[in-house]
């Protein structure tokens, strides 16, 4: 799962709904500094309180991750996805390049697909962005994580502009934005050639988003 599937079942929560994004963002500010679950649970204490849902929606997110990514279908989705990339670029990196593609595809087009279903909730979700108080959810987060940093207040404003989820939906503006994740994770530059095998993949992904979300672990009121 990635941000929106992550907040878009939390959107009358601000602090939380964006908080259930935390995890990925710190992996952006610093990969070494995390947001365990045994750190953050004393924060999230059900009082209501602005740090307890931080905390509870960053425990949200880790529980998310537990049982989308052990799930049949994304097992079966990613892996799909996998070898239509490797036939589309080929495997000079091992494998590793086309697994990785496989794996942040399906989420990034699985957001996609909730995006083309419900843009509406998109707005919504970057205006919350608005409304927190990035510098305090910064504070709070320093007392949870592993390590510390003066970057994240500064990574939710800049979240918050770029608005990079809106370019899901689009296979030549996805490419650009895999290509920056390429760049940070130190992976080769994805050739335009695989705008192809982006377009079949997102019909792939479009047509199992109700597998991908089974409806045992995604509640799907926000939608009624």
């Amino acid at each position: 799962m990635n941000y929106f599937a992550h907040a878009i079942r939390f959107l009358d929560r601000p602090v939380f709904a964006v908080a259930t994004g935390l995890p990925d963002m710190l992996s952006v500010v610093d990969r070494r500094m995390r947001l365990r679950a045994r750190r953050v649970e004393p924060f999230a204490d059900g009082s209501g309180s602005f740090e307890a849902e931080v905390a509870a929606g960053a425990l949200q997110h880790l529980e998310d991750d537990r049982w989308f990514h052990s799930t049949r279908c994304f097992v079966e989705t990613s892996g799909e996805l996998t070898r239509l990339f490797r036939e589309a670029i080929g495997d000079e990196d091992g494998g590793a390049r086309c697994a990785f593609l496989g794996h942040i595809v399906t989420e990034l087009q699985l957001d996609g697909a909730l995006i083309d279903r419900h843009p509406e909730l998109l707005d919504h979700y970057y205006g919350l962005l608005d409304e927190v108080d990035a510098a305090a959810i910064e504070e709070s987060v320093n007392r949870m994580a592993t390590k510390t940093s003066d970057r994240l207040a500064w990574l939710i404003e800049r979240f918050r502009e770029a608005q990079f989820m809106r370019d899901y939906t689009d296979v030549g503006r996805l490419r650009f934005r895999l290509n920056q994740i390429m760049l940070r994770v130190r992976l080769a530059e994805l050739p335009d050639t695989l705008e192809e095998a982006l377009a079949e993949s997102w019909n792939l992904v479009c047509e199992r988003v109700d597998d991908l979300l089974p409806r045992e672990h995604f509640d799907y009121s926000f939608a009624s």
